[in-house]
Parts: C-alpha cells; sequence; structure tokens
C-alpha cells in the first residue's frame, strides 16, 4: 500500500534541501500565473468599461436615420436631405405595437452664456420621453412638459459638464442662460453618464423642447416639423427585429416609397452594434489570458528539466528506497508530489504578484482593472495541472530505474 504521508516528507525534504534551485523553478511558474491574473483583469476592466458605456446609451434602442436621396441624377450620400419629421415620431409610437416610446431629435452646436460664463455645447431639441430612452435620471428638477413642447417655451434641463462650466458649485435651477442669444430657464439638471462607446462625453449637453429648437434655435426653414434623427425603444430586447420591421413598413407608406424604390430612411439597431463592441472585448480578453498561459507552458517545462536533473542526481536514493520495499507508484508519487508542490506554491506566489500587478496598473496607468474570482482559480488550478502534466515523465523514468544499478550508480 502507497505510504502518502511519508512520500509526502521526502518530497518536500528534497525541495528544501535546494531552496535556490526550488525558487528559480517555480519562477516560471510564478510569472504566467502572475501575467494570466493581470491581463485577465485588464481585459475584465475593459470590457466592463464598454458595458457601462453601452448601459449609459440606454437599452432596446433602435434609431431612424435621413436616408440617402437622388437628385439630378446623382446619389447623394446618407442624411443628405432631411427627410424625417416630428410627425413620423409620433407616428411610429402610435402604430407600432412593439414600440415604447419614440422621441424625435433636431441637434447642433449652441454657445451658451451665464452671466460672464460661456460654453459651446451641443443643444438637442427633444420631447419628454427622452428620459425613458435613454434610461436618464434627474439629479434635481423636473423635464419639460407635453404644454411646454407644444409652445415651444423657453426652458432647459443641463447636463453636469455644462453646469460645472457655466455655474460651478451654484445651484442651476431657476436661473437664465442664453442660448443662441435666447433667454432659457433652467428647470433641471440631468445626472452624470460619462463617455458614450464612441468618446463622447454624454453630460455636454443641453435638452431643450424639439419646437423650441425647430422654431427659434435651429429654423427649419422649409420643412417646420424637421428634425435629425428619431430614437425608437421597444418594449424588450426581443422587440427589436419586430419593430424595426414595423417602422420600415410604416415610413415606407408614410414616405410613398415603392416596394422597388430606395427608400430614404435608415434604421439602426444600435443595441446590436453594442453587442458586437461588447462580444470584441470579451474575445480580446481571452486572448490576452491565452497568450499570457503560454509563459506558464513554459514554467512547467522548466520544471520537467528540473525534475529530470533531480532524478539523475538522487538515482543512488531512489536504489535505496527500492530495495527497502518502495514500490512502483512510491517513487512516481515522490516525484510527481515535488513537482505538483514547486508549481502550486509558483501559483500562490504569482496570485500576489498578479494582484500587486493589477492594482499597480490601475494606479499609474489609469486603466480599469477588475480581478475574477474565475481568473484566480483558473490560473492556480492550471498551475498545478502543469506540475503534474511535466511532473510524470521524470516520475516515471524514476520508477523504471533497475534498483541494483541505481544502487551502483556514482
Amino acid at each position: 500500500m502507497i505510504d502518502l504521508p511519508s512520500t509526502f516528507k521526502i518530497s518536500l525534504r528534497a525541495l528544501r534541501t535546494n531552496k535556490m534551485r526550488s525558487a528559480l523553478t517555480m519562477l516560471g511558474i510564478i510569472i504566467g500565473v502572475g501575467a494570466v491574473i493581470t491581463m485577465l483583469a485588464v481585459g475584465t476592466g475593459a470590457s466592463s468599461k464598454i458595458t457601462e458605456q453601452i448601459s449609459s446609451m440606454g437599452s432596446n434602442l433602435l434609431i431612424v436615420f435621413p436616408g440617402s436621396v437622388t437628385a439630378g441624377g446623382l446619389r447623394m450620400g446618407s442624411g443628405s436631405q432631411s427627410t424625417l419629421t416630428w410627425d413620423d415620431a409620433e407616428a411610429i409610437k402610435r402604430e407600432c405595437p412593439a414600440v415604447e416610446e419614440s422621441v424625435p431629435t433636431l441637434n447642433g452646436a449652441a454657445q451658451i452664456v451665464y452671466g460672464n460664463q460661456n460654453w459651446s455645447t451641443g443643444a438637442a431639441g427633444v420631447t419628454p420621453g427622452i428620459l425613458l430612452v435613454r434610461d436618464w435620471q434627474l439629479a434635481e428638477g423636473r423635464i419639460f412638459t407635453d404644454q411646454e413642447v407644444k409652445s415651444a417655451a423657453k426652458v432647459c434641463v443641463l447636463g453636469q459638464t455644462v453646469v460645472t462650466n457655466l455655474f460651478g458649485d451654484m445651484d442651476p435651477l431657476g436661473q437664465v442662460i442664453r442660448i443662441k442669444k435666447l433667454p432659457f430657464t433652467v428647470i433641471g439638471v440631468l445626472n452624470a453618464k460619462g463617455q458614450s462607446i464612441v468618446g463622447q462625453d454624454q453630460d455636454d449637453t443641453v435638452l431643450i423642447p424639439v419646437s423650441t429648437a425647430q422654431r427659434k434655435i435651429f429654423r427649419t426653414g422649409g420643412i417646420p416639423d424637421m428634425v435629425r434623427s428619431i430614437t425608437v425603444k421597444t418594449k424588450s430586447a426581443e422587440d427589436l427585429a419586430p419593430a424595426e420591421a414595423q417602422i420600415t413598413d410604416l415610413l415606407r407608406q408614410r414616405h410613398h416609397a415603392g416596394s422597388k424604390q430606395e427608400l430614404d430612411f435608415t434604421v439602426r439597431n444600435l443595441t446590436q452594434m453594442m453587442m458586437v463592441a461588447e462580444q470584441s472585448t470579451q474575445i480580446m480578453t481571452l486572448l490576452l489570458g491565452a497568450i499570457a498561459s503560454v509563459s506558464m507552458l513554459v514554467g512547467g517545462i522548466g520544471i520537467m528539466n528540473i525534475m529530470l536533473v533531480s532524478v539523475t542526481e538522487r538515482t543512488k536514493e531512489i536504489g535505496i528506497r527500492m530495495a527497502v520495499g518502495a514500490g512502483t507508484w512510491d517513487i512516481r508519487l515522490q516525484f510527481i508530489i515535488e513537482a505538483l508542490t514547486l508549481s502550486l506554491m509558483g501559483g500562490l506566489a504569482g496570485i500576489i504578484i498578479g494582484l500587486c500587478a493589477a492594482a499597480a496598473v490601475s494606479a499609474f496607468a489609469g486603466w480599469p482593472t477588475i480581478v475574477s474570482t474565475f481568473s484566480v482559480i483558473f490560473s492556480f488550478g492550471f498551475s498545478g495541472l502543469i506540475g503534474i502534466f511535466f511532473g510524470f515523465y521524470p516520475a516515471y523514468k524514476a520508477s523504471l530505474l533497475n534498483p541494483i544499478d541505481a544502487l551502483r550508480y556514482e
């Protein structure tokens, strides 16, 4: 019967005898485990940041843009002519069963002035449904009402970046600012959202009623209720495809486009585009982890080389153990346990180094890092498997030694 306690003692004694060599042997595993944890922490942190940015844009979103038009035989680019109206947005909300909310948007650059402070930002003419569509909350105040939209009231809601640059620590509610020389009363402040997935500051914005934007700020001219886009929120993620088909059919009918005629609008599934970006980041995280895992394999090869040297150096000891009754698996387990101990100790040291490296990357490089329990368990478990795998051949070679030849070995 295999005596495991005695085998463990013999293996640990052999490792203590050669402390420096054992430490150097573990170095490859230490670096490998540390690299895996650090790389996965960086990748997971980046993925989490993108997910946060995606969530800030809203969920279950479709955006309708003006399409390409043909003039004088020339095909113009997408959005070359304004073909969407506020009535289109109302019709989408009213006649498409899969749609929960539809918000027309007319946006553009605007210079904003308060006292002796001014700031150039983006002004967006929208309807009150923008809070639902974009999953946006108010930090204070309120959004404009439907009645204020109908009457083209000069009221506005500010993003946090605008508040900081115009008011500093002052309370902006009730203050009057000037947008393109017209006075607007601040009635609300939006919660901070941060950057979008394309790096745009979502808080650098001013929301005003869409009618006010059309009649007083951007003056749409020949098309009184023209808008630049329509943002649509569906009732659920499963309704995205049905809603896209319903919107296309409805606008084709409203814009009098035949079945073979080129559409003058484009419906884009924003949620799907964001999911692709998130999946790309996850793939990059796995790739970083796989690359870092290669160094663990190199560490395993180092363990095997040192164990082969150890077998050669301890040939006489192996012969003595066999002579006093040690079986084949006693010898094999002795060297497998030595290799496993080396790799697991290296794994523990690598975990500590990996955690410190991830914290250092976050502190000095400013990159978000998240150390997951999976990465720690995976790297530690993988280091143990490497110890067993690369330690088996030296153990197998030691167990095949002839006791008489081993005792004669010098």
